[in-house]
């Protein structure tokens, strides 16, 4: 299985619970921790609350899932964690989408002024009002 495999070689023992969760954010999205457990359990009916917040933590320290939480928000987890890309988060719903950077350079990882400090990573969030909500207005 390649959930296992890929538990293994990011240093992680291998359970039910870390391959139910792994396998919920691979499916995509942004899922709040609630979504995860609700749609984990499915898959494994003995994770508790506190499990799932350690898996989580163990899948993110690993590399394996990103934590975004945007300001207001409750976190969300992805398991897009190998390449640069911004959020789109609607003020309305709160619902969230991947935004792609065009081109391979990434002008938000080498600020003007980074006085002195080797930046590793950057988050960069558009907020605004999605096509349904707007609907939802008119």
């Amino acid at each position: 299985m390649q959930s296992e495999r890929l538990l293994r070689s990011h240093g992680l023992r291998v359970t039910r619970q870390r391959l139910a969760v792994l396998d919920v954010l691979q499916e995509g999205g942004h899922p709040e921790v609630d979504e995860i457990i609700t749609r984990a359990r499915r898959r494994v009916s003995s994770l508790s609350t506190q499990a799932a917040y350690d898996v989580l933590a163990a899948l993110t320290d690993a590399g394996l899932a990103r934590r975004i939480e945007p300001a207001g928000s409750h976190a969300r987890y992805e398991a897009r964690v190998n390449d640069s890309h911004h959020h789109l988060v609607c003020r309305s719903c709160g619902e969230v989408l991947d935004v792609e950077i065009s081109g391979e350079e990434t002008p938000c990882l080498e600020p003007a002024m980074a006085r002195g400090f080797m930046v590793e990573e950057a988050e960069v969030t558009f907020w605004g009002i999605c096509p349904r909500c707007q609907a939802a207005r008119s």
